[in-house]
């Protein structure tokens, strides 16, 4: 077990590993689950929704660029990541299975294919959401809608480089007014950014997700940029988009919605050397 958990470690990150920190915890985590698993198949029958505090919600959830498919949508930002052509959920299996609520992103681009509201809003995508969510509250589950799960317009990404301009603000705005306007009546779940770090570090740091970008001497195939100074603007323009959609809605829809509106944060584990 050691010699093959090591090996997949060596295989990760290129190198082996000088201290056995990781192994420890990671063989750790392999002999306590075993033991757990097993006092979890014992307490099974008694495990169901009372043993968990009143209030909570249990559903599952998917992004847009996941789920829609590129060709079902306008052209947007390439986005890493696990791609399907399914056109909706099947929201007749997460009834089956008893959930209670279904978290979707909406496409920024399927909405306003130019970013923006200058432009042509595509009523098709309109359509598309409303479909979607009335039929969730139809088989009695709560949508949660998430504003943003990177997945930039291309054509803001082209025309100032997306979340490293300020423009991105005023005009993330626009779009968060046009979803409150048309799916705020029936949608009283919102959430304006995924995980803003992942993205700032996967896009502008290590360019493992769209729009790919990092500094060249890091040799990770990116398509540019400056990994010292480009996540930082990226994580501060997220910011003020994330508040300004906040306080738009808390300040025009809110009072008459009767929704929530928050943000999805990441957080590691830290466990000191």
């Amino acid at each position: 077990m050691l010699q093959k958990i090591q090996q997949i470690v060596n295989n990760t990150y290129g190198t082996p590993i000088r201290h056995n920190l990781l192994l420890v915890l990671v063989c750790t985590a392999v002999t306590s689950s075993r033991a757990t698993n097993t006092r979890h198949r014992e307490n099974t029958a008694s495990l169901h929704r009372s043993s968990f505090p009143a209030g909570s919600v249990f559903g599952t959830a998917s992004s847009a660029y996941q789920y829609e498919g590129a060709a079902m949508r306008v052209v947007e930002v390439q986005v890493v990541g696990t791609h399907t052509t399914h056109q909706n959920p099947d929201i007749g299996i997460m009834k089956e299975m008893g959930l209670d609520a279904y978290r979707f992103s909406i496409s920024w681009s399927r909405l306003l294919p130019n970013g923006k509201l200058s432009g042509d809003v595509n009523n098709e995508g309109i359509r598309y959401y409303n479909n979607l969510i009335n039929e969730l509250l139809a088989n009695g589950l709560v949508p949660y809608v998430t504003l943003f799960h990177w997945d930039t317009p291309q054509a803001l990404e082209d025309e100032y480089g997306g979340f490293l301009s300020p423009k991105i603000v005023d005009h993330f705005k626009d779009y968060a007014n046009l979803c409150y306007k048309e799916f705020g009546d029936r949608v009283k779940n919102w959430i304006t950014l995924n995980e803003p770090w992942s993205y700032s570090n996967g896009g502008y740091v290590i360019g493992t997700f769209a729009p790919t970008r990092c500094s060249y001497w890091q040799k990770l195939n990116c398509t540019g940029g400056d990994s010292g100074t480009e996540p930082y603007l990226a994580s501060h323009y997220q910011l003020l988009a994330h508040a300004a959609a906040v306080k738009l809605y808390r300040d025009k829809y809110q009072g008459s919605q009767k929704g929530v509106i928050g943000i999805t944060l990441l957080s590691h584990w830290f466990v000191p050397f």
